[in-house]
């Protein structure tokens, strides 16, 4: 049994952010949790995975059911439904996800639910991995959600098992918003006793959960109604407290989510007397224990990340008072609304407030100019060779689409195959778009998950309106990059089972495409011809470029007990033609130091390619 699902109350565990909301799911007893998986909270799904897998094969019930959705909006629907039935349910996504199960999310708070369900949201301050650093606390707002910011990997677990006594009792699902810092740092949890899962529930018909005009219109003020039940909660919510470090004078800070370890930190290092409003039910705001508080200061500072929300809420809430108490933040230019904070960060805001100086001292910057080091694909990488033979193929002016993903990476130097990207399912519409307005030849990229998520659609569309544009589908069997969870091309799901595997192949004829092709990048030469004839294709053509990713063959010969080979360069036949490092730029070649072009042994992984692009042959395997 994995030990996250032991029932041992009162033990302390040191635990990642991401782990102890699963942990808190467990503990209230969770019968349902789905996703599609995205950094920052990718681990939250993971987890529930690993549990199940190992429960599966263990041949027992791990308690709960898991899936890995194809795509937000779909995870959102599924949970959303088994909440309806009585069942208690969890939905995790990245922050953008909840872009693309927004329509869900609007219309379901109209709806609510009956067994409790909590929506992960994890904001990326920093785009740390991210296209954006939107802040999703406005969907909170915007839809009418309560909402709970975790400060710490404990508070985590809690608000996760407290939050589905919450959501059953407004008969609404909660918003849990995390940041990335919380997602992944680790801290103490103390565990508590699990709750049996419900395991069955039954669907009650009522005409209001169909949601015509009539219906949203008698729901929109019971919504609003539930909202005003949910304000009093959070007046009285063991979440938001008032903090007091030293002995407080008449200077507050308000902070919520992980700025509170901050602010309470700093605070306490720099010998502050000051009083700390900790918000962690953040919508609605606990109006009257803020007015409390303003009313007891001179001067408050708010500290949160990205967007002024609270700041913005305050200020109303000391105008309707009359207040004059003065409240800085964002708008005074105490803080930014770019990227994650920092207590130094923070401790520079303090001492401008303050009058006095950070005890942190400022980093001296260094006058030597460092390499960048940006990511890049994999050693073996099979979309490498996918892009080498595109670029052979296509002409100069070609216009290269693309995707969220390890694809994305194709933007660096040599292959640059990355020129427009929006987000997730983009490439094709985007394609399309490209073909409508210029007349550059068009080739986008997506991945096997990015074309069942959201890249379906864009290829009927293209289809229906003979749209010329190539379309590459790079089918590496996985989603590689937030951690080799399954899809549906493959032929497990989340729980371990075997699961219908569907051909990406197969759904492309069933869009009615008239050129596909099949290719295995691999064979670079036979793959760049494909394109080749793709691109002279009067239409929509799609290549389905069909190679597992590195890594999973890497491990799929570890456990055949196969050698990997390994690829040297023969010194006396290379001519320093460069096309390997230059053209290709697998990042286990580097130059000698006699300007001679090698190969790192220890990051060879053994594709092959850059023997089969060497016009001069002067690339073999070791010991050949």
């Amino acid at each position: 049994m994995h030990e996250l699902l032991k029932d041992t109350p009162g033990i302390q565990k040191l635990l990642l952010g991401n782990e102890a909301i699963t942990r808190g799911a467990l503990e209230a007893g969770v019968d349902v949790a789905t996703t599609y998986p995205g950094t920052p909270s990718s681990e939250i799904a993971d987890t529930f995975s690993k549990i199940a897998r190992q429960a599966t094969h263990e041949q027992i019930d791990p308690g709960f059911y898991f899936e890995y959705s194809i795509n937000e909006k779909v995870a959102l629907e599924v949970a959303a439904a088994a909440s309806v039935c009585g069942l208690r349910s969890l939905t995790c996504m990245k922050h953008v996800g909840l872009n693309v199960a927004s329509d869900t999310f609007m219309t379901y708070l109209y709806v609510g639910c009956k067994g409790g369900h909590i929506i992960v949201s994890a904001d990326d301050p920093y785009c740390h991995s991210s296209q954006n650093e939107q802040d999703n606390r406005y969907f909170a707002l915007f839809g009418s959600a309560p909402m709970l910011e975790p400060s710490t990997p404990d508070e985590a677990k809690e608000m996760t098992r407290i939050g589905f006594d919450l959501s059953e009792e407004l008969r609404l699902p909660v918003l849990m918003r995390t940041t990335t810092r919380l997602n992944h740092a680790r801290g103490p949890v103390l565990l508590k006793p699990m709750t049996k899962p419900r395991r069955k529930g039954r669907f009650e018909k009522n005409p209001l959960l169909v949601t015509v005009p009539s219906t949203a219109r008698a729901q929109h003020p019971v919504l609003l109604e539930k909202m005003e039940r949910a304000e009093k909660i959070s007046e009285k919510s063991p979440f938001n407290s008032i903090i007091k470090i030293g002995t407080p004078k008449d200077v507050g800070i308000i902070a919520s989510g992980v700025s509170v370890t901050y602010a309470h930190e700093v605070a306490k290092v720099m010998n502050l007397d000051v009083s700390l409003l900790k918000l962690g039910m953040t919508h609605p705001i606990p109006r009257k224990l803020c007015e409390k508080f303003l009313n007891s200061c001179s001067q408050v500072l708010v500290v949160e990340e990205l967007e002024p929300i609270l700041e913005n809420q305050l200020k109303a809430l000391a105008y309707d008072l009359g207040s004059d108490v003065k409240i800085f933040g964002k708008s005074s230019g105490h803080f930014s609304r770019l990227y994650e904070y920092t207590p130094e960060l923070v401790a520079q805001a303090y001492a401008k407030l303050f009058k006095m100086k950070s005890p942190y001292p400022k980093p001296v910057q260094s006058t030597l100019k460092l390499p960048s080091r940006p990511p890049s694909l994999c050693p073996g990488c099979p979309h490498r060779a996918t892009y080498y033979a595109v670029r052979k193929a296509a002409p100069k002016e070609t216009v290269y689409p693309t995707d969220i993903g390890c694809y994305t990476l194709g933007k660096e130097k040599p292959l640059e195959t990355a020129d427009l990207l929006f987000c997730m399912g983009s490439n094709a519409g985007t394609a399309s778009g490209l073909a409508v307005a210029t007349d550059q030849k068009v080739v986008s990229f997506m991945g096997d998950s990015t074309f069942f998520h959201s890249g379906i659609p864009p290829i009927i569309n293209a289809v229906h309106h003979n749209h010329d544009v190539v379309i590459t589908i790079l089918d590496n069997r996985t989603t590689a990059m937030t951690g080799h969870q399954p899809h549906p091309g493959t032929e497990f799901d989340g729980m371990g089972r075997p699961a219908k595997m569907l051909l990406v192949e197969d759904v492309v004829k069933g869009l009615g495409v008239q050129h596909l092709e099949v290719v295995n990048p691999n064979n670079i030469k036979a793959t760049t011809e494909a394109f080749k004839r793709a691109l002279d294709f009067k239409g929509t053509a799609v290549v389905v470029s069909k190679s597992p990713c590195i890594l999973l063959e890497l491990e799929r010969k570890r456990k055949a007990g196969e050698k990997k080979s390994v690829y040297t360069i023969d010194q006396k036949e290379c001519k320093r033609c460069k096309t390997c490092i230059g053209r290709f730029g697998c990042p286990a070649q580097f130059y000698g130091e006699d300007g001679s072009v090698n190969i790192d042994p220890t990051q060879c992984n053994g594709c092959g390619n850059c023997a089969e692009i060497c016009p001069f042959h002067a690339i073999h395997v070791v010991g050949d």
